[in-house]
Formats: C-alpha cells, sequence, structure tokens
C-alpha cells in the first residue's frame, strides 16, 4: 500500500500526532542510533545513506532511508530523498510505504510543540520564527496548536522568502510580521516563544537577548559544526532534549559549548521520555517557572517517525477490516 503524501497530511494532525508522540515516547520501542552510510558519486560530492530503523515488538517494524545527494543541488533535483517502510512486527510483511520527507517534518514539528506543552507558559502569546523554510511552516502552526499565539514574527537571510511565508501565514487569518535583521534583537527579547530552523554554523540567536520566561526551540543544527545559539543562550538557560544520545553525538548547540567548557552534559535537564512518563514535569520543576528560561534542542528520533507511520496506517488498516 502506499500513502500518499496529500493522505499523510489529512491524518497527521497535530492533535493526533503530539499524542501519539507522547505515548510513543512511554511505550516499549527499540530504536537503535541511526546508520550513516558514505557513498561516492562520480564527479559529483559524496552523498550519504542515513537508515533509521525502530518497531514494537509483535506490532510493528518501522524503517526510514533517507539519501542525501548534495550535487543534486546542480542538476536541478532536491538534494534529500526520503521513503518510510511500516512493516507486521508479526511477520515482516510490507503495510505501507510512505513519504518519508513529509513525515519528518510533521512529527518534527509536532516534537517541538509537545515539548513546548511541558516547557513553554500556559499564557504563550507571541513566537518569533527563525527561518522561513519548510520546516518554518510547520514549525508555526505546531506551535499555535499548543499555545494561545496571538502574535508570530518571521525572520530569514532572505527576505523575499520571509515575504512569501508572511504572505501566506496572513492568507490565513494570522497577526504575522517580517522581522528585519536589525530588529531581531529586540524581537527575540520580547516574544515568548522563539523557535530557529535554519543551516547556520554560527549563531544566529544570542543569549544576550533572551529573556525570562523565554521558551526557546532549536531543531535545525543536526551536525557537530552545526550551531543556531550561542554559548551564553545555553548557559542561561534549562536545557531538555529530545534524546540526550542523539543531541550530543550530533549537535553543534551542545558539541560546541561542551567542548569550550560553557557547560556540562549534566546540565541537560530532561529528555522527552522523563516528561512524557513524568519523572521531570518540565517549566512547573524548575525554581521561578514563570522566569526561567527554557531550551529545547531536537536532532530526531526514529521513534517520532514510527509513530507517524503507525497513526497514518491505522485508518486504511481499519477500512480494510471493515
Amino acid at each position: 500500500m502506499q500513502i500518499s503524501a496529500d493522505t499523510l497530511r489529512e491524518r497527521l494532525t497535530w492533535p493526533k500526532m503530539i499524542a501519539a508522540l507522547r505515548d510513543i515516547f512511554v511505550a516499549d520501542v527499540h530504536s537503535p542510533v541511526r546508520h550513516h552510510h558514505f557513498i561516492d558519486v562520480p564527479n559529483a560530492p559524496q552523498a550519504t545513506l542515513l537508515l533509521m530503523p525502530a518497531w514494537i515488538e509483535g506490532q510493528y517494524l518501522g524503517i526510514k532511508q533517507v539519501s542525501v545527494f548534495p550535487g543534486n543541488n546542480a542538476k536541478g533535483l532536491p538534494g534529500l530523498t526520503s521513503l518510510y517502510t511500516l512493516s507486521c512486527g508479526k511477520t515482516g510483511q510490507t503495510l505501507a510505504q510512505m513519504d518519508g520527507n513529509v513525515i519528518t517534518a510533521i512529527r518534527t514539528a509536532a516534537a517541538s510543540a509537545l515539548a513546548s506543552t511541558y516547557l513553554s507558559r500556559e499564557d504563550s502569546r507571541s513566537m518569533l520564527m527563525v527561518g522561513a523554510g519548510r520546516m518554518g511552516r510547520h514549525l508555526v502552526p505546531a506551535h499555535c496548536s499548543v499555545r494561545p499565539i496571538e502574535t508570530v514574527w518571521i525572520w530569514d537571510r532572505n527576505n523575499a522568502a520571509v515575504s512569501d511565508f508572511v504572505a501566506e501565514l496572513q492568507s490565513q487569518g494570522i497577526d504575522v510580521r517580517s522581522c528585519r535583521t536589525e530588529q531581531l534583537p529586540d524581537v527575540a527579547g520580547q516574544v515568548d516563544i522563539i523557535s530557529c530552523a535554519t543551516l547556520a554554523n554560527d549563531p544566529v540567536v544570542l543569549g544576550e537577548w533572551l529573556s525570562p520566561g523565554v521558551h526557546v526551540d532549536l531543531v535545525g543544527s543536526f551536525t557537530p559544526t552545526m550551531r543556531e545559539v550561542d554559548n551564553l543562550a545555553m548557559q542561561k538557560a534549562k536545557i531538555f532534549v529530545d534524546t540526550r544520545a542523539g543531541a550530543l553525538a550530533e549537535t553543534g548547540d551542545l558539541i560546541i559549548p561542551i567542548k569550550e567548557g560553557a557547560m556540562a552534559t549534566t546540565d541537560i535537564q530532561a529528555e522527552l521520555t522523563e516528561l512524557c512518563g513524568n519523572t521531570h514535569l518540565g517549566r512547573s520543576a524548575l525554581a521561578q517557572p514563570n522566569n526561567a528560561i527554557t531550551l529545547f534542542k531536537s536532532v530526531g528520533d526514529s521513534r517520532e517517525d514510527l509513530a507517524a507511520a503507525i497513526l497514518a496506517y491505522q485508518p486504511s488498516e481499519s477500512t480494510n477490516n471493515a
């Protein structure tokens, strides 16, 4: 069975996706560390194959295959292609295949929204979206689904991308405003939530801008050399991650300040399994919770993909069994 991208978007609504993630992070799921394989491509930059498996014994087995071919940009082709295959956990037979790019974008934004339910203030009414690309278009509605966001600011180095994104959100009735680069420090200092989804190698949000009570959501940095915030931001914030193992191995937002002695691994307060399992109560457990600066760093986890795939497949399963 092939589940189309449009069907995925219909079935993976924010409330259902966030609930599915909350459940899977307390379930008994096997999720090995993702596999990285490097592939030489004739007359082109080296490619990367990523394999992300996860399974629930006796129920479902899933794997996401991600092919990253940087040389495709010169050919006018997408640099990243992703496929998700969901199989039966009892027989291994293929149940469904689906667009891995769509699953990744939705589950990533839903994970940020899930973390926000524990870490941002319940009365958060303003948001700054740093990055006007594909992920930003998912992160804004995801955050708005869990908090009463009234005003959204958009910043990106590409002014044309900001204008397009602002127009899209305005057509949806959202109070959205462009943030110019010279405004960024002031806007970052006044909003309740800052979400970052960039490909930056140098910090774009500085710790000196952060005001008491703000929640920072970092999505973009997925290699040891990439980072979206500086050392001071990490020092000022109470840090939470999707998974300790993944975050400490993959993101420069943690690797660089730890290497430079600005923070330690013990500064990480909790990961999603602890928040979802109520072994850490998030913002409410912090000293002066209204004034605490919280920060959530995600790098992605195969459990999130599996949760999305199961959620997308189950309506089809019900129809087939009717």
